[in-house]
């Protein structure tokens, strides 16, 4: 797979996004970015599901952290988890979209707490 260039990938979104390597290598795309409300979603790839075929679930769990991490990092004050959980409801496979809406409930320092609506 060929190098992604987060800042092309990332252009006029905040410097966060504009050094995630990950998020870009993922293919995500932020169509939300509002303090604390940030949507985001990406296509899923065949080289992104696991052996049963379906989408790989520390996929989805990376999805779900850029979500946070937009949602509580509007500034330059750095919020990190310190935990997280999720409840898979559904598979999903190439050729879907996987989309995480994070709305931030708390902030206090370091931390964070956001939930999905």
């Amino acid at each position: 797979m060929p190098e992604v260039d987060p800042a092309v990938h990332f252009a006029g979104q905040r410097e966060m996004l504009r050094r995630d390597r990950a998020s870009a290598m993922l293919g995500m795309v932020v169509a939300r970015d509002e303090p604390g409300d940030v949507v985001v979603s990406m296509p899923v790839r065949e080289d992104l599901t696991n052996g049963f075929g379906i989408t790989h679930g520390g996929i989805v769990f990376a999805l779900a952290d850029t979500a946070f991490a937009m949602a509580c990092n509007e500034d330059d004050a750095v919020t990190v988890a310190a935990g997280a959980d999720i409840t898979f409801l559904a598979s999903t496979r190439a050729g879907q979209t996987l989309t995480a809406h994070a709305r931030r409930r708390a902030r206090s320092g370091r931390t964070g707490c956001t939930t999905s609506p």
